[in-house]
């Protein structure tokens, strides 16, 4: 997985192209099994979407240690590598997961 995960990460273009696919097909469960409208589904999704990107982006940063790569102005804190574009596939995933589970347990019907 973590292979598959690095190839789609490799370029921004395949990246936007993979959470597109897994959102769609997110959006057209919800609206076929359950009910919801597709600006509905798609609001909801972005809401847990961004939520859960706050939960992913600490995950496995590690601070740059080598004072020669430390630019001016930098803060101490800041990840030497943050792979933005494979927390972004995971977030992807986590949330189309935690999206699916949680309309059955909410009448959203309508929305």
């Amino acid at each position: 997985m973590g292979a598959v995960l690095q190839t789609i990460a490799a370029s921004t273009m395949r990246t936007l192209l993979a959470m597109l696919a897994v959102i769609a097909c997110v959006v057209v469960v919800a609206v076929t099994q359950f009910k919801l409208t597709v600006f509905g589904s798609i609001a909801l999704y972005f809401v847990v979407w961004w939520t859960l990107l706050f939960v992913m982006l600490p995950i496995r940063n590690q601070t740059e240690t080598d004072p020669a790569r430390v630019v001016p102005g930098q803060d101490p804190g800041a990840p030497a590598a943050p792979r933005l574009r494979e927390k972004a596939i995971w977030t992807t995933l986590l949330s189309s997961a935690v999206f699916l589970l949680a309309i059955p347990l909410f009448e959203l019907s309508g929305l």
